[in-house]
């Protein structure tokens, strides 16, 4: 059965558009709206726009056996083969059966040549966007397996297992009988919407009704007003309507999942629409700068927040270690994770914390109506077409779920004179200090059960089977590593040599050879990949292999250089990987002069380029606002910043009766020439050294 025809967005005409925007009005908001008014005037309203979208876009229906590589020689090929092949059942003579096997050889060779010279033709004309459609044909993309769900026999009920699984029931909020308007609501401008549009990529999924990002972006570039005055009523109100509410869910099997009969084998990813995607930006970004405002968030927790990266809390992490090590303790940390994340969030704890703490009661109310009655519909073969109502946290795909997330688990920070806790989104590290590491286990499994019984009244629990501990080291101590574990739920975790958090490979000395080699390795195989997208003579042209190898594999190769600098033992084959890389571009031969390569090739030297990439994180970090970021204050306060904050909070403040003494920094003096060795083994300095002019 053939998909239904849809709408062809990339060939919408423009001009005509634009024309028909000149006299389209958006209907007037009812003056005294109740939840079924206002969704009828916005279900009109948008129905009237996205009709007249369509009406100038030309329809296409795309089959999933047609190809692109065919063609009608190839046609008349496979009549000739299927004749030959009709009339050797029918009588197989020798003379059919030898007629047959040529025709089929010459069948099968033609289709071969076509699909070579289609893919020769496709990346010689290839552009800077549709390169990563090469780049994505040449890694391939594995088989999606279909649940085999206990107890689901048809696809009914392998669509309504998972919904109740990952969608749980909770305690909804209290329906809506009236909408007022707000008196302190700021109107909608078009300038946050043109914000919003450009965080939006083109290549997003859409949602059900299939508009991508790149439609909004031209009506909102041909008419900037119409956006707008759509969207401001419902955020002036505090509503949500169901319309938007509507999303698909996909199901997306987890890698390395040996089997397909569980449901952890799956996640379910939301797709929203995107008219709906623009307004929760509008949103997250109000409701962030108000949560900053409003101190509802913890000054040590990042993720799903401007200004605060994934170095900035690994950077946070190593400067607390560094600092309890100074101090002559011993200091281990444990890594948690949240259980289940956002879909265990209960919508009346969420919306009382956010009144609680000052939030603007439009944003509350907006808030509440955007988690009530919402439906879903699991996309996968033979699923059923109908939505059925979910009960949720928070959907995940939401661009302001993370942020809700965020505000919601902000009260797991707990203030502890011997522990400090630093978390991104749903990971968390909780990291203790003391004199002997017998009493860090202690700490750790007080630490962890005060944790339990904090986020129990919230319903939030930890995935324990998830949990690492680690013992840290200097990388003077003679010692022997330390093998104690620490006992969780009757589990025993022991210490590791090694892990992995926020994509960095952590070890007990912060030795970041392990890292680097990890980075080596896989942009080693990303090279291996996309080096047949361009073999000698032909391929891709130069200039987009330069492309691939600034976006894709540098990247690749000094992941984590904003934290680290990749130690000399490493640096080498990473130099001569970078020289593969050079002449992967040039097609020069292996003898070239490498000052010639590097020129030729328009890419610097590594380490040069190391130097370029940690002198821009430590930029960034000087450059942030120490009120924000939490890597910026805790820099020395002879480092210029935008502000003379800093952290009040510290390691040294938590075992000693004086303030977190910083030593003087000479900003003018070369990173070199900095004799001090505390400053060698900090790794906030460290970085903020690099952009000293």
């Amino acid at each position: 059965m053939l998909p239904p025809p849809t709408p062809h967005w990339a060939l919408l005409d423009l001009e005509a558009v634009g024309k028909a925007l000149d006299t389209f009005t958006i209907l007037p908001c009812p003056a005294r709206p109740t939840p079924n008014s206002m969704s009828r005037w916005f279900d009109i309203s948008s129905t009237c726009l996205t009709s007249l979208l369509t009406s100038h876009a030309p329809s296409k229906r795309p089959c999933p056996r047609s190809k692109p590589w065919w063609s009608p020689g190839l046609s008349s090929l496979r009549r000739e083969y299927h004749k030959f092949a009709r009339v050797s059942r029918l009588n197989p003579s020798p003379l059919n059966l030898s007629n047959v096997k040529s025709s089929r050889r010459t069948y099968f060779k033609a289709i071969a040549s076509a699909k070579k010279a289609h893919w020769s033709d496709f990346l010689s004309s290839a552009t800077p966007h549709s390169i990563w459609t090469a780049k994505r044909f040449a890694f391939g993309r594995p088989p999606r397996r279909f649940p085999d769900l206990p107890g689901a026999s048809d696809p009914a009920e392998v669509a309504e297992t998972p919904l109740d699984h990952f969608f749980p029931s909770k305690h909804p909020p209290p329906p809506l009988l009236c909408l007022a308007r707000y008196e302190d609501y700021t109107p909608l401008t078009s300038e946050e919407v043109s914000r919003a549009l450009s965080k939006s990529s083109n290549t997003s999924a859409p949602g059900p009704d299939q508009i991508p990002y790149s439609v909004w972006k031209s009506v909102h570039r041909i008419k900037p007003a119409l956006l707008p005055s759509l969207l401001d009523p419902l955020l002036a109100h505090g509503f949500h309507p169901p319309s938007l509410k509507k999303a698909l869910g996909i199901v997306l099997d987890k890698p390395g999942k040996p089997s397909c009969d569980s449901h952890s084998s799956f996640r379910v990813i939301v797709l929203l629409r995107t008219l709906s995607k623009i307004l929760e930006r509008v949103v997250a970004s109000r409701l962030s700068a108000q949560a900053t405002i409003c101190s509802i968030i913890h000054p040590l927790r990042c993720g799903s927040l401007p200004g605060r990266s994934t170095a900035d809390t690994a950077l946070v992490l190593q400067h607390n270690v560094e600092c309890f090590h100074r101090l002559r303790y011993k200091v281990s940390t444990l890594f948690l994770d949240v259980k289940g994340g956002f879909d265990n969030i209960e919508s009346p704890s969420l919306l009382s914390l956010l009144r609680k703490k000052g939030v603007s009661p439009y944003l509350v109310q907006w808030v509440g109506s955007f988690l009530r009655d919402r439906t879903c519909r699991l996309t996968f073969q033979g699923s059923p077409r109908s939505f059925a109502p979910v009960s949720v946290g928070v959907p995940q795909g939401s661009p302001i779920s993370p942020l809700l997330f965020v505000i919601y688990v902000s009260s797991l920070h707990l203030e502890s004179p011997r522990s400090l806790i630093i978390s991104y989104v749903d990971d968390f590290a909780v990291t203790v200090a003391s004199p002997s590491y017998r009493t860090n286990v202690r700490l750790l499994q007080k630490t962890f059960n005060a944790l339990k019984r904090k986020a129990l009244p919230i319903n939030i629990s930890f995935s324990v089977p998830k949990t690492v501990l680690i013992h840290w080291r200097t990388t003077r101590s003679n010692e022997p590593p330390c093998s104690l574990p620490v006992q969780l739920e009757n589990q025993l975790f022991y210490p590791q040599s090694h892990l992995k958090w926020l994509g960095f490979i952590f070890s007990p000395t912060f030795d970041s050879r392990s890292h680097f080699s990890r980075s080596y390795t896989l942009a080693n195989a990303a090279l291996a990949t996309i080096r047949r997208l361009s073999p000698p003579g032909m391929g891709l042209p130069p200039y987009l292999c330069l492309s691939l190898a600034r976006s894709l594999l540098a990247p690749i190769l000094l992941y984590g250089s904003a934290v680290w600098a990749p130690p000399q033992s490493i640096m080498g084959p990473m130099s001569v990987f970078w020289h593969r890389v050079c002449r992967w571009i040039t097609n020069c031969f292996s003898s070239t002069n490498l000052t010639c390569l590097h020129r030729e090739a328009c890419l610097p030297p590594l380490p040069v380029l190391v130097r370029h990439q940690r002198r821009l994180a430590g930029l960034r970090l000087i450059c942030s606002s120490p009120e924000i970021n939490p890597a910026t204050a805790r820099l020395p306060k002879s480092v210029p910043t935008l502000s003379p904050h800093r952290a009040s909070s510290t390691a040294r403040g938590k075992f000693t009766s004086q303030p977190y003494l910083f030593f003087n920094l000479d900003w003018r003096a070369a990173p070199d020439k900095i004799k001090n060795p505390r400053y060698r083994h900090n790794a906030i300095t460290a970085l903020a050294n690099a952009a000293a002019p």
